[in-house]
This record gives structure tokens, C-alpha cells and sequence, in this order.
């Protein structure tokens, strides 16, 4: 039942555990160690949900998540667009088949060279980080004779109650514009010949797990709208980005898409504009789980460790963010559990994917899976101690796809010698 939670297609079956009826097993087997595998019925899920709670809505699949092509290619089909915050990302949905006119892009640093490639693409929109984007993106539009779409990301100062690296939306915040400036900045876009304002963006941050820090967003984004629409303003989209939770932990509970369309729904009754939604975390993180296998038991008298093939290299959330992934074997044995850190083979105290954690007990050879693995897992993932970067799979109802080849050394050093 407990797995079930995380992803209705994981499940053991006479103690071996499948996903989308295919052994994990076996896969790690034939495909190696460190092994991601993503559930393309999950995916395809999860951005159903999205549709069915906002069907008046552009659900745009957050890039950043998981930028594997053929992801990005599945959300595609269940007409999903894309939102991204570099030049690779729109790449990649472009490569993916996104129509440019359901591509959104946000991020404070955009080159010059990402924001030339976007207008020539002629996406959606651009979401302005700064005053001087908007005179960067005008002097773009002005050379390619082209008006470029904006929405002026503004800060809306709320607490999304989450880890402050991924809390974007507070006023001490890298992101966006203090909503109570955001006027004056729309102003000066509308006074700029090559831009056209069409929107408005907000997104308060990541892993939110009460959609109350929604509903206040909401609220001032919809206090902003009105105002703009007194001044004339046509405002044709208000993008309020993603953000929603997913279950990291056995006891954690998650609000789903119907829970903050019910939250956020009412304070939008009366506007006008188009409502964009940026889900990434909550379409692909249950999908995915890493594989790994266990090279070595260490036992120091008051501290015992398994070590594992996959390191913060893989999988770096735990190392940077204390994050916890739930771990399960791959075979069920009817053993007792041990107090243990799950590490890995990087070179740094720091590399771990679970600390004083109770499991199964474990021998050399054996396969676990650390589970919610589909979002920012191979994303964040580095060639650190030189080690080439793994496999990823697809699986879809008994099916698997090689959906990216395992790195090997000559892919991470061909670049240093062309």
C-alpha cells in the first residue's frame, strides 16, 4: 500500500518489485547501475490531473524538472507546452516537438544569445526578471523587427513555507519584481515600440505542501490585474508557475491539482486573462526511481554504512538540500532492519543518500531503489570524480525504452581533445 502512494504503478509482486509490470530487476541487470526508470503512464497521469482541475488552462511542463526530450515529447502528446529557464531547455522542447506558441520562459540571467534564439522562435512569452531585460528584449525585437511578448514576473512577497533555496517568491528573493514596483515596470514596457505585454507571471517556489501561499499570491496577482485593466492593459495571460508538493516521505500528505484549482479558482472567477500553470516536480518526480547497487557493507563499531554505486553525482538533493528519498529494496527479504547510512563513491563527507536510516538488511550485490528520483535527479546531475552519467529508461505497460545510452569515459573527455 505504501508504494502505491507514491506511484499507483510500482508494486512488488512475490517480493520482487516491478514498475509498469517490469522488473526492476532485470533491468538493473541488463542495463546497468546507476539506472533512472520513469513511468510514462505516471507522467501522462499526473498532467491528465493537471487538465481535468484546470480545463480552461495552458499547463506548461517546467523543462528544468526533467529535460530528457523524451519526456518533454510525452507531455507534449498530453498537450502540454513547456516552461524554461535557458536556451538548452527550449532546445530541447523545440526538439520535442513544443509548438513555440506554448513556450513560456522565465529566468533572471538570460543571455544575449538565448534571448535572440527565443525571438526568433516567436514564443509565447518571455517572463521579465528585471528593468533591464525589458530594455535588452526591446533592442532584440528592434533588430529582428519583431515585437516580443512579455509578462513582467512580479514578487508577490509570500512565504511558500518551503526550503528557502527553493522559496522564490519572498522579497529577499533573486526572482522576479516587488509587486508594489510592478506598475511602474509595466508602464515602461508598454512605452517600449518592440514589446507587447501580455501577462502577467508569479511563481512563489518548489515543493509546496499547503496551497494557502497560493491563494495570497493569487490574490495580489488579481489585485495587480485589476489595476493594469483600469490603465488599459491587455492582459491576456496570468501565469501563476508551479510548485505543488509531491510524496517524498511515508507520512507526508500532498495537496493534488483539484485540491489548489478548489483554493485558487474563486479569486480568478472574475478575471478575464488566460490561467498558465508551470507543473515539474509534481508530473515527473513519483515517476522515476534510481537504481543502485550495493558494493560494500562497512561496519565501524558505532556507525554502519552501505555503499552503494550512486553518489550526489547521480542523485544530489540529499546533498545539498538534507532531502529525503525513500529507500526500498529491489528484492524483499524477510530479514530484520538495521540503523545504516546509505552512501555513495564520491570523494565527499557530504555524499549520501540517506543518513541513520532504517532498511532491510542488505548484502553485497543487491539492487535499491530510491524512490521520487524523476525530478531534478539526472537534471542536477555532474560528471564529478569524472564519472559518467547513467542510464535512463522509459517504461510504459510492460514496454521499456533506452531513452539515454549510459555515459563512457570518452563522452565526458572526447570534448577536451575535438
Amino acid at each position: 500500500m505504501l508504494l502505491k502512494e507514491y506511484n499507483s504503478y510500482l508494486e512488488y509482486k512475490n517480493g520482487e518489485l516491478f514498475l509498469e509490470g517490469v522488473s526492476l530487476k532485470e533491468l538493473a541487470k541488463e542495463y546497468g547501475t546507476p539506472l533512472y526508470v520513469y513511468s510514462a503512464s505516471y507522467i501522462r497521469d499526473r498532467i491528465r490531473a493537471y487538465k481535468e482541475a484546470f480545463p480552461n488552462a495552458l499547463i506548461c511542463y517546467a523543462v528544468k524538472a526533467n529535460f530528457n526530450p523524451h519526456i518533454v515529447a510525452l507531455a507534449k502528446e498530453e498537450g502540454a507546452g513547456a516552461d524554461v529557464v535557458s536556451g538548452g531547455e527550449l532546445y530541447c522542447a523545440l526538439k520535442a516537438g513544443v509548438e513555440p506558441s506554448k513556450i513560456v520562459y522565465a529566468g533572471v540571467g538570460k543571455t544575449l544569445q538565448e534571448i535572440t534564439f527565443a525571438v526568433e522562435k516567436d514564443i509565447l512569452m518571455f517572463n521579465v526578471e528585471s528593468h533591464m531585460e525589458l530594455d535588452v528584449l526591446n533592442e532584440v525585437g528592434e533588430r529582428l523587427g519583431k515585437k516580443v511578448r512579455v509578462a513582467i514576473r512580479v514578487n508577490p512577497d509570500v512565504d511558500p513555507k518551503t526550503h528557502p533555496y527553493i522559496s522564490t517568491g519572498m522579497k529577499k528573493s533573486k526572482f522576479g519584481i516587488d509587486i508594489k514596483q510592478a506598475k511602474e515596470e509595466y508602464r515602461y514596457a508598454r512605452s517600449l515600440k518592440n514589446l507587447e505585454v501580455v501577462g502577467i507571471h508569479c511563481h512563489i517556489g518548489s515543493q509546496i505542501l499547503d496551497v494557502s501561499p497560493y491563494i495570497e499570491a493569487v490574490e495580489k496577482v488579481v489585485g495587480l490585474y485589476e489595476e493594469l485593466t483600469k490603465e488599459g492593459f491587455d492582459i491576456k495571460y496570468i501565469d501563476l508557475g508551479g510548485g505543488l508538493s509531491i510524496k517524498y516521505q511515508p507520512d507526508q500528505a500532498n495537496p493534488e491539482p483539484e485540491d489548489l484549482a478548489k483554493a485558487i479558482m474563486p479569486s480568478l472567477r472574475g478575471v478575464q486573462a488566460k490561467l498558465i500553470l508551470e507543473p515539474g516536480r509534481s508530473i515527473v518526480g513519483n515517476a522515476g526511481v534510481l537504481l543502485t547497487q550495493v558494493q560494500f557493507l562497512k561496519d565501524k563499531g558505532h556507525k554502519h554504512f552501505v555503499i552503494v554505486d550512486a553518489g550526489m553525482n547521480d542523485l544530489i538533493r540529499p546533498a545539498i538540500y538534507s532531502a529525503y528519498h525513500h529507500i526500498v529494496p529491489v528484492v524483499e527479504r524477510d530479514v530484520k532492519y538495521i540503523k545504516t547510512d546509505v552512501v555513495g563513491p564520491i570523494c565527499e563527507t557530504g555524499d549520501f543518500l540517506a543518513l541513520d536510516r532504517e532498511i532491510p538488511y542488505v548484502e553485497r550485490g543487491d539492487y535499491l531503489a530510491v524512490l521520487s528520483a524523476g525530478a531534478y535527479g539526472f537534471a542536477m546531475s555532474s560528471h564529478y570524480n569524472a564519472r559518467p552519467k547513467a542510464c535512463e529508461l522509459l517504461v510504459e505497460k510492460g514496454k521499456v525504452k533506452v531513452i539515454r545510452r549510459r555515459e563512457t569515459y570518452e563522452d565526458i573527455f572526447n570534448a577536451c581533445f575535438s
